[in-house]
Parts: structure tokens; C-alpha cells; sequence
């Protein structure tokens, strides 16, 4: 136990405050077999409750509850249909002062002062304008992953290729039964921004790390041994954006045709000059 931080105290470390809004992206894999480890305890609603003690309920709370099931034609529920991202969604939807948005492909079980206005946003696009995703941008919520980098989890940049366009990417519309918080059920079509199949798209992200710190915008730590980052996503917007409109999304991934587009880009550039 020496040096050991307990679970419900490892919230202080994310760099929060009273009022924020927060994002938690997580595997808890490794964190809780350190609890196990060291005699802690391993219900994970004293991480959650650990959150909300430090921001109150002046801040809102955001964990991601997404499920692609929709995507195959297969019915939503949102009173009970399962979160596909982790053991923190799974409890969050199991507790009364969570609710749910309503998405049935990218929802959050959300808490706190804001909690009501996203659950009554109805984007019929994942990464809309009018989404979850757009309101992290306005209120600048602190993104926290636990154990996760960011190449893998940072769905926040989806939201900036949707909004600036890319090539890669198109919207596609899924529909299937749906059925809403009063048990009413009909047919509804929702829309993903999803890659293009054929230009063989790899996810980097990464490659951002070096120019959010520059920015002041993201810290990575360690709590008791477990890689852990908080990126500011309000701050970010722009540095995603520059890459998308101005290098082909480079720092994002690689695709098919992507050289090409930005040998392009900058003869076009010289030329304007």
C-alpha cells in the first residue's frame, strides 16, 4: 500500500475543477487488479463518485455508453439497450442520477448541470453540429482517458472531420426500430460519419501529443503505475481542424491517396502566392 492511491482518490489526479465538464474514456483492467492488489476497493462507482465530488454539481459529467447495433439494422432501446465501451458505461446506465442521450449509436450516460440539455439534443448525426460532441467543443470539456491512449479513443476527432470535411469520410444513414424513455417504439434513420472503404484509412492521432502540450491543452501522468492523459477539447478544436484543412488530416491517419491530395495542396498553394 505504500504510495498507493485509492480508487476513489485517483479522480484528484485528472487535474479537475469544480464546475468542469468531463469526458472519461477508460479500461479498467489493470486498475482494478491493482485495487484487488493492494486490499482496495473495487467498485467502480467510487471512481465516478470520486469525479463528482470535485466537480459538483455545478460540472457535468459525460461517459460514453455507444453502441454500433444500430448499424446492422438491429433494434435500440435506450432504457436498455447495453453500452459497448467499458465497465464505467455499464454502471452509469445502472444508476438513478444518470441519464441517457439519445443516439442509439453514439450515446452518453450523462450527470450533472447539463445532463437534461443532452439528453434532449435529437442529432440524427453522430458527430453533428447540435451533438454531445459539439457541446464538448463549446464548454471546452477535459477529455480524461484512464489506461487508453487517444489513437484508439479520441472520438472527439471524428466530430472535427465531420465538421471541416474530408475526403475519407462520408455520411451514411442507418435505420431500424428505436424505441424512447416512455417505451414508445417506431422507425427511425440516424446518420454516421464512416470511412471510405477503399482508401484503406489507419488511424494515427498521435502524432497531435507534441503540439496539444504545446498548446497547454493536454497533461499525461501516471497513477499508480497506469498511463493516464486529460486533453482539453475546446483548446484542441483548432489544432485538429489546421491538420484537416491544411495537411490532408495527416496527423489523423493515413489513407489512400493522401500524397497525392497534399502534393496538390501545395502546388496549389504556391501558386496562389
Amino acid at each position: 500500500m505504500d504510495g498507493y492511491i485509492r480508487l476513489g482518490d485517483i479522480p484528484k489526479h485528472f487535474g479537475l475543477n469544480r464546475g468542469d465538464s468531463v469526458w472519461v474514456a477508460s479500461d479498467v483492467k489493470t486498475l482494478l487488479y491493482n485495487c484487488i492488489e493492494n486490499g482496495d476497493d473495487t467498485d467502480l462507482n467510487v471512481l465516478i463518485d470520486g469525479i463528482l465530488d470535485i466537480i459538483t454539481e455545478e460540472g457535468t459529467l459525460l461517459i460514453p455508453t455507444f453502441n454500433w447495433d444500430f448499424c446492422k439494422g438491429k433494434a435500440f432501446d435506450i432504457r436498455t439497450s447495453p453500452c459497448r465501451t467499458g465497465s464505467l458505461g455499464k454502471i452509469a446506465l445502472k444508476r438513478k442520477d444518470f441519464i441517457r442521450t439519445r443516439h442509439p449509436i453514439y450515446s452518453f450516460a450523462v450527470w450533472g448541470r447539463d445532463a437534461k440539455k443532452l439528453a434532449e439534443m435529437d442529432n440524427l448525426s453522430s458527430f453533428g453540429g447540435n451533438s454531445p460532441f459539439s457541446y464538448c467543443r463549446e464548454v471546452n470539456a477535459k477529455n480524461v482517458f484512464i489506461d487508453v491512449p487517444p489513437q484508439h479513443s479520441f472520438t472527439f476527432v471524428h466530430y472535427v472531420e465531420q465538421m471541416k470535411g474530408v475526403s475519407y469520410r462520408y455520411l451514411k444513414a442507418f435505420s431500424a426500430d428505436y424505441t424512447d424513455e416512455n417505451g414508445i417504439t417506431t422507425k427511425r434513420t440516424y446518420s454516421m460519419n464512416v470511412r471510405c472503404l477503399d482508401r484503406d484509412i489507419f488511424l494515427t492521432i498521435y502524432p497531435f501529443e507534441e503540439l496539444f502540450e504545446k498548446a497547454g491543452a493536454s497533461k499525461q501522468y501516471q497513477v499508480n503505475g497506469i498511463s493516464m492523459e486529460t486533453i482539453e477539447m475546446g483548446r484542441v478544436y483548432d489544432i485538429i481542424a489546421d491538420d484537416v484543412i491544411n495537411h490532408d488530416s495527416s496527423r489523423i491517419c493515413t489513407f489512400n491517396g493522401q500524397k497525392e491530395s497534399m502534393a496538390k495542396n501545395s502546388w496549389e498553394t504556391l501558386w496562389r502566392k
